[in-house]
């Protein structure tokens, strides 16, 4: 027993482990004690007191059968006790021979080799030479083992390395996808912000040449007065404009569905902005300067328009900007109580 726990802690095993399968295995040899080191790699140490030692008895090199305990073992492998001195038991299915019934019901529990019988050959006492040929064969299977285990840790690892690569290579293809969605996005969105923005310069410089236009015709106005001269009333052809404009402007703002609005305050200060819906009724617009403004009373606002010159009713704010040819953008001034 001292030899085969010396010589197994020699192949690099555990003191704890190496005593675990010695007594696990009924102190039968290298073999059974390689064989329970195998098959229990890695697993945790038990209380050494808690392991079964009911196959633990010291082996015979011959067979008592008037024993009850061997007579009994002997019956398990399919044997009847006689009077013949046997002196080591053989399996009839492989031909092994065994020292004792320790060893042939371990034989049985590993192969599943169930007829057994008595024989007369005598299993002589390993040799040095044999015991180190053994030792060696113990520690070649030891290194197979070990070498088939860091293989299949190997192909694992480049499985789970694989599964890793591939994920993340999905992940950035969705990411990639979702940048050039927003991409052109954002670059939609900014040509449609474009487009409103000529447009409300457009209409802004056609107010503001509209106001130069009233003005001129104010100041001539006055002037005349100061001077008792007859006050001449511009051409027709400034209703006649506003006449063709409204029309022109309520049949291109048929096409628009929203409208882009500049609101001045009559009291000054900074103008506001916003784009409805050019379905939406003149009432939203006040809506959206009182939202804008605490000064601003959505029921006593009055909105007017420069150029066409127009002022809106409070019959007006129940009209949609499509309908009072505001589309597509207009510029509001916006007079409180």
């Amino acid at each position: 027993m001292a030899n085969d726990k010396e010589a197994l802690m020699g192949m690099g095993f555990d003191a704890a482990r190496v005593e675990w399968a010695l007594k696990a295995t009924g102190n039968r040899g290298l073999q059974p004690a390689m064989d329970h080191l195998f098959e229990h790699e890695g697993q945790p140490i038990p209380d050494l007191s808690a392991v079964s030692e009911s196959t633990s008895r010291p082996a015979r090199d011959a067979m008592d059968v008037d024993d009850d305990e061997d007579a009994e073992a002997l019956k398990s492998l399919g044997l009847k006790a006689n009077d013949v001195e046997a002196k080591s038991i053989k399996c009839s299915e492989c031909g092994k021979i065994f020292r004792n019934t320790a060893v042939a019901q371990f034989h049985a529990e590993k192969s599943g080799h169930q007829e057994f019988e008595e024989s007369t050959d005598e299993i002589k006492p390993l040799t040095e030479e044999e015991k180190k040929a053994k030792l060696a064969e113990l520690r070649q299977k030891m290194t197979e083992k070990r070498e088939r285990k860091a293989i299949e840790d190997a192909k694992e690892a480049k499985i789970s390395e694989t599964i890793r690569r591939k994920s993340g290579k999905d992940m950035g293809a969705i990411k990639e996808d979702m940048e050039k969605r927003q991409a052109l996005k954002d670059a939609e969105q900014k040509k449609k912000d474009k487009i409103e923005d000529a447009r409300a310069k457009a209409a802004i410089k056609a107010q503001i040449e509209a106001d130069k236009k009233a003005r001129a015709e104010k100041f001539a106005r006055e002037k005349a007065l100061r001077h008792g001269e007859e006050i001449v009333d511009a051409p027709a052809a400034a209703p006649a404009a506003s006449t063709s404009t409204a029309p022109a402007s309520g049949v291109a703002g048929k096409d628009f569905k929203e409208t882009r609005l500049q609101i001045r305050m009559s009291t000054g200060g900074q103008p506001y902005t916003t784009t409805l819906s050019s379905d939406a009724p003149l009432r939203e617009v006040a809506e959206f300067l009182a939202g804008q403004s605490l000064s601003v009373d959505v029921e006593t606002i009055s909105f007017a328009q420069h150029f066409p010159r127009k002022a809106f009713s409070k019959s007006d704010f129940n009209k949609s900007l499509r309908e009072l040819g505001l589309t597509p953008s207009a510029v509001l001034i916006a007079t409180p109580p």
